[in-house]
């Protein structure tokens, strides 16, 4: 009877199973653990499964077995760091997990010791650890590798299906079984076979031999024969049947720097991957691996520097390929375009300085949607091609190339490529039927011969398998299937840029937005608004510090070592509130010791700055720095908790000495329990707590349509997947007004500041929010506190604004992002949530209204509804995410004209970074300008002090898309360099105008 070739594969699979059986000829329980120093048995629990566990033992391999076919084979529980020490004192380190328990031996006699955890790799715990396995095995290796290449045959018939090859491969892999020569001795074969899962199901197995017989020596031949037999027909099959596309392969390991495991796991699991990198290079020439992550080698150089001083030997070998030029794989949505140029500048400094190279591809596999400003950004840092394979995760919409130019906000390209392996994504596995449905997803293949596929076990580490790398081997033969070969990332891109010089390639335009993880934009609020402060205060404290040194002060001091902290804390699952709730205490306990160092650089910044200011006569001095390139109005806070609102400004990057007896609030502010007004602006707060009105006086109109600050709680924010990661979009369909505040309160009434409080309570959460109105405002702030203890619940803002606009106005990093209001297509249906940083503004011809923020960045724009979310409160992997209290402020702004004429960006920087003051006596009033920004209206991003040499590194932007002219004005002996980009290097610049749309400039000041 003629089987079916369905059938005849499931019977191919089924004999394949059971050469496993006999991998082995004979095995060896190792006996004598440790455990902490105290003994445990085979299948012992541990003693305690708290932190970091030690095991040891000594095991001696009989001397007829082959060392070479010798293995040691591990499973002690969780995950572990192992180390063999062999006689003559040589030592070898490998990864233990759940994936690399099999390792070889240099030596007849040695020792173990173990550094462990009970864990597997993604954090789970184990909560009853086993010494479940630790035994030697003489490794039958004809069984082993004929077992292994059936298996890639059936997988490879499995994925290539209908392709006239696969009948072909079967009759092959079917002559290879029949012509073994295979035991049957009844004893052998129950015990050898007890473990089978058909054999598990049996109600009583006989009983079993301890150490059953393995293959003779010619059953062991006959497994040779047929391996060679199989191999050479697979070889002439390819002749007929040419392998189809290519593949790339760059071995892997994406180690999230913290996730489901608190950081200190992550540095153990560094040490664990890495050194089964290592070992996998000592014995094969042709494997490659790659990691990113300059603060992991960092980490490295602390933690084990010997393993470092290997790891730099391989990379100049060209075996162990560094890349991604980044101090972290951020999250690129919520940084501040500062903190993604320093992502940069001291990432590829750290790879020169300690391998001698920089690079050219940015490695951001896994990131949730990428800014339009990060082209820019990478070309600026010598980084022209950008890798990710995120996009392919999108629910709806997905972009329709996979080789692409992706273009930034200026105009700047990056060339990008994304493969899809249905197989674990960027955690791809080295076998047929992940080779082939890799290669089939590639759109590019018309234009370019080649894909990139990264392999290795990853997120938790763990990376490539020895296995795999005995199957490239294999692979290399077979016939129909992609071909695949080990080789860097930078040599694919080499290629790719070849073959970009000589066809068109697609282009994608702008921001690229992920369809999924839209909640990582509010989820953990606590640590999002740490890092947005500690941001601040660092690019204050520098600049301040600059600023003193231009009147004359010593150059300030780096601040690098914090600026990688709070790098470190914008990786990708720390930032975007993924990470269980360990992370989150040290994020925001590291967080909090940045911002105390650079309010502290701040503080003696403003006393260096007071020191070198004009003495006079002013006893009641108030010295104020403005750290930005607008005028402000001076507002200020004093010691002893007064609030300062006057009519006085202060100039852009100035210094300027007020006598406080001489400060007047500015006029008109009135305040009752509903009604805050001052020159600018009129507010009315209505009975249900909102701003019933909100008149801009300049132009007599009303600004919002209904009621604005509407607070809403969604208690039906359960995705249906990912709690902390996504919002689905049906969360509105049940939605609570807080409507029916317990309070309303005239707390504040001038001269320089009113405040009216209203107190909502939600379920078992309270909101407290301030409507504040100082003399001076254009601008309504709302400081609320949250005492947060609801789950699974999503509270927002909604602003009905008195604007019609078909596009919103979304503050990114250096510009802006101009997204629809309306939901035509299916593409703007999708983005319901969507990044913003300091401000979201709607805006028609001659009016405008803007919401503004210093913490948040989830935003929504519908008609004419500004939307921001303020907390949700997911259970996994946090169950207690932003339980507690929180306090944040965010504002309306009513404006005249465009954002860019009405003054939104100058105030949501002085909401974000108030202007700076400190009380001194002895000194002249007046203003000292040292830096002088002249032409175009453009944005500040930094003053720092150079990286090499004397000086300081100035850097701005263009923010809304404008060209123009743009000089400087430095003071007396002080000059300015040509342009330089973002490592502060040189470069040619061909730009029409001084300052291009969007364009990121950077100069270096320094004294003639």
């Amino acid at each position: 009877m003629s089987l079916s070739i369905a059938q005849r594969l499931d019977r191919l699979k089924v004999r394949t199973a059971e050469l496993a059986h006999w991998r082995d000829r004979q095995s060896l329980t190792i006996d004598g653990w440790t455990f902490d120093g105290e003994p445990i048995a085979h299948h012992q629990d541990w003693p305690h499964r708290k932190g970091t566990v030690r095991f040891a033992a000594t095991a001696t391999v009989p001397q007829d077995w082959p060392l070479e076919q010798t293995r040691l084979q591990l499973d002690l529980g969780g995950e572990s760091l192992l180390t063999l020490r062999y006689p003559d004192g040589h030592t070898e380190t490998f990864g233990l997990d759940p994936y690399h328990q099999e390792f070889p031996l240099k030596h007849w006699e040695f020792s173990i010791a173990t550094e462990s955890v009970a864990r597997f790799p993604f954090g789970e715990p184990n909560r009853v650890p086993k010494l479940n396995k630790a035994r030697l095995i003489w490794l039958d290796e004809p069984a082993h590798r004929l077992h292994l290449l059936l298996q890639q045959i059936s997988e490879a018939a499995d994925i290539l299906d209908d392709h006239e090859v696969v009948p072909h491969l079967i009759d092959a892999a079917e002559q290879a079984l029949r012509s073994l020569d295979w035991p049957s001795d009844t004893p052998a074969y129950i015990s050898r076979t007890s473990t089978a899962a058909m054999q598990r199901k049996i109600w009583e197995l006989p009983e079993l031999q301890d150490n059953p017989a393995g293959l003779n020596e010619a059953q062991s031949a006959s497994a040779a024969a047929a391996y060679d037999r199989l191999l050479a027909q697979l070889k002439e099959l390819q002749k007929r049947f040419p392998q189809n596309g290519e593949l790339l392969l760059t071995g892997h390991a994406h180690i999230d720097l913290a996730w489901l495991w608190p950081y200190g796991e992550t540095r153990r699991k560094m040490r664990r991957t890495f050194n089964t990198a290592l070992s996998l290079m000592e014995r094969s020439d042709d494997f490659r691996f790659n990691q990113s992550t300059a603060h992991y080698y960092a980490q490295m150089e602390e933690d084990d520097p010997e393993l470092l001083e290997r790891i730099k030997k391989k990379v100049a070998d060209g075996k162990w390929e560094t890349v991604g030029g980044m101090w972290v794989e951020p999250d690129t949505n919520m940084p501040t375009g500062e903190s993604l140029v320093r992502q940069v500048l001291y990432g590829q400094r750290f790879f020169e300085k300690h391998f001698g190279l920089r690079h050219s591809v940015c490695w951001l596999p896994d990131c949730f949607g990428f800014s339009g400003a990060l082209p820019q950004i990478l070309r600026l840092g010598g980084i022209d091609s950008f890798f990710t394979i995120k996009v392919n995760w999108s629910e709806t919409n997905h972009i329709p190339s996979d080789l692409f130019w992706w273009k930034g906000l200026d105009g700047s390209k990056v060339l990008t490529h994304t493969f899809d392996n249905p197989m674990q994504g960027y955690n791809g596995f080295v076998q047929p039927d992940c080779f082939v449905p890799t290669w089939k997803n590639f759109r590019g293949k018309t234009e370019h011969d080649t894909s990139l596929l990264a392999v290795g076990y990853g997120d938790g580490g763990g990376g490539v398998t020895p296995e795999m790398v005995e199957r490239e081997v294999q692979l290399r033969d077979f016939p129909a299937i992609p071909r695949a070969r080990w080789g860097t990332v930078k040599s694919y891109y080499e290629g790719a840029h070849r073959t970009a010089a000589q066809k068109q390639l697609p282009v994608w335009d702008g921001e690229i937005y992920l369809e999924l993880h839209r909640a990582t934009l509010t989820s953990q609020s606590g640590v999002k608004r740490k890092h947005r402060q500690a941001e601040r205060a660092l690019i204050t404290a520098e600049t301040l510090a600059s600023l003193a040194h231009m009147l004359g002060a010593a150059k300030p001091q780096s601040l690098e070592a914090d600026w990688r902290v709070v790098l470190k804390n914008e990786f990708h699952d720390i930032l975007p509130g993924s990470s269980i709730r360990e992370v989150y205490v040290d994020a925001e306990r590291e967080l909090d010791g940045v911002i105390g160092n650079a309010k502290a650089e701040q503080a003696k910044a403003l006393k260096v700055l007071s020191a070198h200011l004009p003495a006079g006569g002013v006893a009641d001095a108030l010295v104020v720095v403005n750290p930005s390139l607008s005028p402000r109005p001076l507002t200020a806070t004093l010691s002893d908790g007064t609030v300062l609102a006057s009519a006085d400004s202060v100039a852009p990057l100035s210094v300027a000495v007020f006598d406080r007896k001489a400060l007047k609030p500015a006029g008109g502010l009135k305040a009752d329990t509903h009604h805050l007004e001052n020159e600018h602006l009129s507010v009315v707060i209505g009975k249900d707590g909102a701003v019933s009105s909100l008149v801009h006086k300049a132009t007599g109109r009303e600004a919002i349509e209904g009621a604005a600050n509407q607070l809403w709680a969604y208690p039906a924010d359960k995705p249906r997947n990912w709690d902390a990661w996504d919002v689905d979009a049906d969360y509105a369909e049940k939605g609570i007004r807080l409507d029916q505040p317990e309070s309303i309160t005239l707390v504040e009434e001038g001269p320089h500041r009113a405040a009216i409080r209203v107190v909502n309570r939600y379920r078992h959460s309270t909101v407290t929010q301030l409507y504040v109105l100082t003399a001076n405002a254009h601008r309504l702030d709302i400081e609320t506190t949250i005492d947060w203890h609801d789950r699974r619940t999503l509270l927002r803002t909604l602003n009905p604004v008195a604007v019609r606009s078909r596009t919103a106005t979304f503050e990114c990093a250096f510009g802006i992002v101009e997204r629809q209001t309306h939901t035509n297509t299916s593409w703007e249906q999708a983005m319901f949530e969507a990044a913003a940083h300091r401000f979201v503004d709607l805006s028609e011809p001659g009016f405008g209204v803007a919401l503004l923020n210093n913490a948040k960045y989830g935003h929504s724009a519908r008609g004419n509804l500004l939307g921001m979310s303020l907390v949700r409160s997911p259970i996994y992997p946090d169950p207690l995410a932003d339980e507690g209290q929180q306090s944040f402020t965010y504002a309306l702004m009513p404006h005249e004209g465009a954002w860019y004429e009405g003054g939104v960006l100058p105030e949501a920087i002085d909401l974000n970074q108030p202007l700076v003051s400190i009380e001194a006596s002895g000194l002249a009033a007046g203003t000292s300008s040292p830096l002088g920004i002249e032409g175009i209206p453009v944005a500040f991003s930094g003053l720092k002090p150079a990286e090499e040499g004397e000086g300081l590194v100035l850097r701005l932007y263009e923010p809304a898309g404008r060209r123009g002219r743009l000089s400087l004005t430095l003071p007396s002996g002080w000059q300015t360099s040509g342009p330089l980009n973002i490592l502060e290097e040189p470069i040619e610049r061909t730009g029409p105008a001084d300052i291009m749309p969007f364009e990121i400039r950077t100069w270096k000041l320094q004294r003639s």
